[in-house]
């Protein structure tokens, strides 16, 4: 498929046949030390939050943004944003996804500002190796976390990243939507989101694959992991140079040691600090531990 203003009549015919068998069927479509890698992975249990990296001199610094979208992340950026020179900034991101019309809502504010977007984990606190904070490459954007990376207006993708890929799903029944039970309501409400996401896909210059790929693998089957090649083909990426995204930053800090598999709670799960659901079709969380390189969102 290609962009909104040059999508034929085949791409549409092929995002509404998604969107209409998910509904007929029922299946509803939704889209280092060792320390600290373990505090990474507690930060991406709770809902997102956004930290601004200086990287004085010569060195703008960088916005990171980690954690799960919910219906407060949106005006969590706002309070984070106010008094900050943020246009033009870039946004590192670690999220297993989350809320679809916060991402939305979120994306469009980004676009907005003009910032640029990557994958990666802010490393500050680096000890003897340097004053300064670098980006270590091995991190992950799943689900909604996606359409945030999609909203860059230049986007960079490292080769250690893992940029992965779902339906998206009523929040409150993603723990066994094989047995849950739907009304024609809910049916309403994911193929009302799945328009929205497919308006602002396109608006934020995404290509018809990208949707294509993700209405493909229901929420009990692993994440689809985009190859470098998929990367390109949707449009998610669109600088092969680090340096148009952070320029003078240190980004071959090694990856993360011995990052066990991320085990996201799902939205409703029990957490410490629970991520709040909103009523409205969201990115499921998939709970159980897989290779690094498999599953996950």
């Amino acid at each position: 498929m290609r962009l909104l203003n040059s999508l034929d009549r085949r791409g549409w015919l092929l995002l509404g046949a998604a969107a209409l068998g998910a509904a007929l069927f029922g299946a509803v479509a939704t889209t280092g030390t060792t320390a600290h890698a373990g505090a990474a992975l507690e930060e991406r249990k709770l809902p997102m939050k956004f930290n601004w990296v200086a990287c004085e001199p010569n060195c703008r610094g960088w916005v990171s943004a980690v954690g799960i979208i919910t219906a407060d992340t949106p005006k969590d950026f706002e309070e984070f944003s106010r008094g900050r020179q943020l246009g033009g900034a870039t946004v590192v991101l670690d999220s297993s996804g989350g809320s679809v019309n916060d991402a939305i809502t979120l994306g469009r504010r980004f676009r907005n500002l003009g910032l640029l977007t990557t994958v990666g984990i802010s490393l500050q606190d680096r000890g003897g190796q340097s004053a300064r904070p670098a980006v270590a490459s091995e991190a992950y954007c799943e689900s909604m976390c996606v359409f945030l990376l999609l909203a860059g207006k230049k986007r960079y993708v490292p080769e250690a990243a893992h940029v992965r890929v779902h339906q998206i799903w009523m929040g409150d029944r993603a723990d066994d939507a094989k047995a849950a039970s739907y009304s024609a309501q809910d049916l309403m409400i994911v193929e009302r989101d799945i328009g929205r996401l497919a308006k602002y896909t396109f608006d934020m210059g995404g290509a018809g694959d990208l949707l294509s790929l993700a209405l493909s693998v229901p929420p009990w089957e692993d994440l689809h992991e985009l190859d470098a090649g998929e990367l390109k083909l949707t449009n998610l990426v669109t600088t092969d140079l680090v340096a148009d995204v952070l320029p003078h930053v240190d980004v071959t800090a090694p990856a993360m040691a011995e990052l066990s598999p991320k085990t996201q709670a799902r939205f409703g799960a029990e957490q410490e600090q629970p991520a709040k659901s909103t009523r409205t079709a969201e990115a499921a969380v998939p709970t159980g531990a897989a290779p690094i390189a498999a599953s996950q969102k």
